[in-house]
């Protein structure tokens, strides 16, 4: 399976640190959770960040026209273009090439894209003043040809540079969605393969549905919980339920299995008490992914606790304080806030 990410029908990582007191969810009682969408009519949206002010950051996929974008989204819902006309076009297989995650590191707002990474300088960007900024205009920074040029054990000929994180050395650790490995670019734009993301043998390979022997296991998220990386898999065709990964891994990109348990998923974030927060895309049904079965859960290694379900495709989660989240969610079109 091939550009796996795109396997959504169209599918920003936070450096989080356990001991941050204002990013934390209860750990018992579970919280109470409010849903509402704060911003609706999204095209595609794909991933939220925030910055240390508390702007709010959306990118969107757009529909294969070119017409990606990345915007501010204020507390009143309305949304405010930073960058637009992002590259964004059908691939062979109908899915999107396009805009994906976001991160807020050392005051500037990155972006992949399959043109590269992208960044925009905050300190320079005021709401409503600064004048948009046209995607021709920016210099992405291939990173895919040194994916592509490496030479991996399973190799896939193939880069999709998909979410990213800021380790604690200041490097920016991305996972890349068809190498299925997570690629080091240092401070000073050294670029290093960390480990390569192993797949599974398919649990039931003569289906329903039929599906290969062995099942490529796509890293989706990284996010670094002040001790170790976590990463977040999505399994490819014929995406068994509840075989999804969440890997740890430490300093060295030594791997391991924190807990396996989940549908495909496409996130992972910590919650403050040091449990991981996975977000599940959603289940795959008879007629594709099934649309309102996403969902947000709390794991422990063992097991996990359902905090939110009936997500409609959600695809990133962004915790911001004690008592606020905000949940992209591609099947509405829209970004939800979460309260709780």
């Amino acid at each position: 399976m091939k550009r796996k990410v795109g396997l959504y029908t169209s599918l920003v990582s936070i450096l989080f640190i356990t001991s941050c007191q204002d990013h934390r969810i209860p750990a018992s009682p579970d919280p109470t959770f409010a849903v509402v969408p704060l911003t609706t009519g999204l095209a595609a949206p794909i991933s939220v960040e925030t910055d240390a002010s508390g702007r709010i950051f959306v990118a969107e996929q757009g529909t294969g026209n070119n017409d990606g974008s990345v915007s501010e989204i204020t507390p009143d819902g309305k949304k405010h273009p930073i960058v637009t006309g992002i590259y964004s076009q059908t691939n062979n297989t109908g899915d999107l090439d396009a805009v994906d995650h976001l991160l807020v590191a050392d005051g500037m707002l990155y972006f992949l894209n399959p043109k590269g990474l992208c960044k925009v300088n905050l300190a320079t960007y005021k709401t409503d003043v600064t004048p948009t900024i046209p995607f021709s205009s920016l210099v992405p920074e291939n990173i895919q040809k040194f994916v592509i040029d490496y030479s991996f054990t399973n190799d896939t000929g193939e880069s999709h540079l998909y979410n990213l994180t800021l380790g604690p050395d200041g490097a920016l650790y991305i996972t890349d969605a068809a190498a299925n490995a997570i690629v080091r670019r240092s401070k000073t734009g050294e670029l290093s393969i960390v480990t390569d993301v192993p797949g599974i043998v398919n649990p039931n390979p003569s289906g329903p549905p039929p599906g290969p022997p062995f099942i490529q296991s796509v890293p989706t998220c990284i996010t670094y919980d002040g001790r170790q990386f976590l990463i977040s898999t999505l399994l490819g065709f014929p995406f068994p339920a509840g075989k999804a990964i969440v890997y740890q891994m430490d300093l060295t990109g030594k791997l391991s299995i924190y807990q396996q348990a989940f549908n495909s998923l496409v996130d992972v974030e910590n919650d403050g008490n040091g449990k991981p927060l996975v977000l599940e895309y959603a289940v795959f049904g008879p007629m594709g992914f099934t649309p309102k079965t996403g969902r947000l859960l709390r794991a422990n290694g063992t097991g996990s606790t359902v905090l939110l379900d009936k997500l409609n495709l959600p695809t990133d989660l962004k915790l911001t304080n004690s008592h606020t989240a905000y949940i992209t969610s591609m099947g509405d079109g829209a970004l939800l806030k979460v309260t709780f």
